[in-house]
């Protein structure tokens, strides 16, 4: 018992000699050394932690969109939200649901971590940059400028776990009927690298990246404009002492989300579309089944968007576009608060244990 009162007491003082050579530090317009290892710390993981929440919480309805995008069209199998999930229900079972949401889980944490690091990151070199241009220290990030900062953010953290997000896709299409499986995203990597090559784990990154401008700006820049132009004009009554309820914070990111998907949509179609080409023994919902069988070939992007608006219509852009914006409102929403939430508790728990 002595022993813990000294530890305590140690501790104690410790802390407040850290305390106050920060205060020292700060007086002298020096950060303390451990401060920006903090920060990077606990935005990584709050990023990650919001991606996983985020994603697991919607992965039956990411399931459904991406099997509804690439199905091949002359042998439908998924024909709507509601059918779609009782099929999937039907011939797989409950944990049909949820096929391909641990590799999707693999890829969106570090991606979500990566992405809001790279956000905050990008946001400050900006308005930096802003202010000295300006010559005005006290000027705020414009939505525009949001807008890049979040397109930066996109495309850093997409490129970065872009051949997660390829296998991921594979994955998360074959069924317990498929010629050949996959038993997993390590194993479905060397596969691919085996067989098509390192050049086939970025297969659809172009669209991805074109993608990544208009639904990642537009999510961050729509959230935080909101989040701004409630608190500063306080309109319906939304603010409390300066800050958003978590109920109003969701509804920001569901407006951001919605916006974002409905822009990106036809470009994630095409590149979930262009990951299946050159896949052997692909599965049958890709390829189609007894004489509908047809291998997918597309020789580009541009080729990609013809060939499917000449053979489906306009329409096959969309495809999956209900479950999707089912989904994408409460993932984004839940991935911005859980961030927000996250970093508020790590924020606590660093500057106790400081």
């Amino acid at each position: 018992m002595a022993s813990e009162d000294v530890k305590t007491s140690e501790s104690a003082v410790s802390t407040i000699v850290n305390l106050a050579e920060e205060a020292k530090l700060a007086r002298e317009g020096v950060k303390a050394p451990n401060y920006a290892v903090l920060s990077i710390c606990k935005s990584l993981v709050a990023g990650g932690v919001a991606g996983g929440v985020s994603r697991t919480a919607v992965a039956p309805l990411e399931r459904l969109k991406i099997l509804l995008q690439v199905q091949n069209p002359h042998s439908i199998k998924y024909n709507g939200t509601i059918q779609g999930l009782k099929y999937i229900w039907r011939t797989e079972g409950f944990r049909g649901l949820f096929k391909g949401n641990g590799t999707n889980c693999a890829r969106i944490v570090p991606n979500s971590a990566v992405k809001f690091f790279s956000y905050e990151q990008a946001s400050k070199g900006i308005l930096y940059l802003y202010q000295q241009q300006t010559g005005d220290d006290d000027a705020q990030l414009t939505p525009l400028l949001r807008l890049g900062a979040g397109a930066c953010a996109g495309i850093i953290a997409m490129s970065a776990t872009y051949p997660m997000d390829m296998v991921r896709g594979r994955l998360t299409v074959q069924t317990d009927s498929s010629p050949y499986q996959y038993r997993g995203m390590f194993h479905a990597l060397s596969i691919v690298l085996r067989e098509e090559g390192p050049r086939a784990l970025y297969k659809g990154w172009l669209p991805s990246v074109i993608g990544v401008i208009p639904y990642v700006g537009l999510n961050f820049a729509v959230y935080e404009s909101l989040k701004d132009w409630l608190i500063k004009s306080k309109a319906f009554g939304l603010v409390e002492d300066s800050e958003l309820s978590v109920t109003t914070r969701l509804a920001c990111g569901a407006a951001a989300g919605t916006v974002g998907q409905t822009v990106a949509y036809p470009l994630d179609v095409i590149r979930r579309r262009m990951q299946m080409v050159g896949w052997k023994e692909a599965a049958s919902v890709v390829i189609g089944d007894g004489r509908n069988k047809a291998s997918l070939e597309y020789a580009g992007m541009i080729d990609a968007f013809r060939k499917t608006v000449r053979h489906e219509g306009f329409g096959a852009l969309y495809k999956g576009l209900v479950p999707n914006s089912v989904k994408v409102v409460p993932s984004i929403a839940l991935a911005f608060v859980t961030y927000e939430v996250v970093k508020d508790i790590l924020g606590v728990e660093i500057r106790i244990s400081d």
